[in-house]
């Protein structure tokens, strides 16, 4: 156990120790890997944020369901009852066509049109707020009340949402693409950076070859070094987050207050934090290993 204890922790002392010879150089690598992992992880906190204002704006979808002219009171009492029993349904709100046809005469820019006819056209309506904000969980809900005895019409007017509910989705898709194209990037940058130390220690490799050191054994520094590469990129990146979003919210803040609201972009929770310090450390550990395993195949050639 000792032994392959000391088998880690002699090869990781000496890259720390190299690191710290070359501190500066140390630090750059680690800010070049913060800036490139912030950017999704910034785009992904907008976009995060952006979901939890959508999912609870005020001005959530209303379905409206008119009522046949002709509706008896017991179908009345029938939707009145099903609509409080409804699990998808938040609230509702009854509107008699008398109290409709009032405020129909009472409206300036309708009270000609109103004049103008003899009798109220207008039926008694429901106004019913669903739980569920999503598109298709309101179609869903408005295709059900459509079928309901005594409903005429179940219309609802969700294009705000679809809309939005698209922009988020295709947001999500950029930062899927952009990890992608980022991971690719950080990969080739650690890898061309493990690439140069190989170079500077060629000649070592090669004596430790003609000793008897095994690929692993000559592999294991570097890996090392990839792996403290990402965890550094990655402790970067996460403060170059912070930093954005407590600039943002000195704005968004002074928004927010002119419409009396509590709103604040919040930092990505402890899942989203860990997932990009691994993600970032599992980049340099792969950088890396391509970049030892190229190396060493080259060796083996000569």
């Amino acid at each position: 156990m000792n032994q392959w204890l000391n088998q880690h922790i002699q090869p990781a002392k000496m890259v720390l120790g190299r690191m710290r010879q070359n501190f500066l150089g140390t630090v750059l690598m680690c800010c070049v890997m913060g800036v490139t992992l912030s950017l999704p992880a910034i785009l992904f906190t907008i976009i995060d944020n952006l979901g939890h204002v959508a999912g609870s704006v005020e001005s959530k979808p209303q379905l409206s369901l008119f009522l046949k002219l002709d509706a008896s009171s017991k179908a009345k009492a029938n939707i009145a009852e099903q609509l409080k029993k409804h699990p998808d349904i938040a609230k509702y709100e009854f509107v008699s066509k008398e109290s409709a046809w009032e405020q129909l005469q009472q409206n300036a820019d309708t009270a000609d049109i109103s004049a103008s006819l003899s009798k109220n056209p207008l039926p008694d309506a429901y106004f019913v707020t669903p739980k569920d904000i999503k598109p298709e969980s309101v179609q869903r809900l408005q295709q059900e009340m459509q079928q309901w005895s005594g409903v005429e019409l179940a219309q609802v007017d969700a294009n705000w949402i679809k809309r939005l509910d698209t922009l988020l989705k295709l947001g999500k898709k950029a930062i899927f693409v952009l990890v992608v194209l980022l991971g690719f990037a950080l990969v080739a940058i650690i890898g061309n950076t493990i690439r140069l130390q190989i170079m500077t220690q060629l000649e070592e490799i090669e004596v430790s070859k003609l000793i008897g050191a095994t690929n692993q054994f000559i592999r294991r520094p570097f890996l090392y070094a990839g792996t403290l590469y990402g965890l550094g990129g990655g402790l970067a990146a996460w403060f170059i987050v912070l930093a954005v979003v407590e600039l943002f919210n000195t704005s968004v803040t002074e928004i927010a207050d002119l419409y009396a609201s509590q709103f604040r972009i919040t930092m990505p929770n402890a899942t989203i934090t860990l997932v990009m310090l691994l993600s970032a450390i599992g980049l340099g550990w792969l950088g890396s290993f391509v970049a030892v395993n190229r190396s060493l195949a080259k060796i083996e050639k000569l």
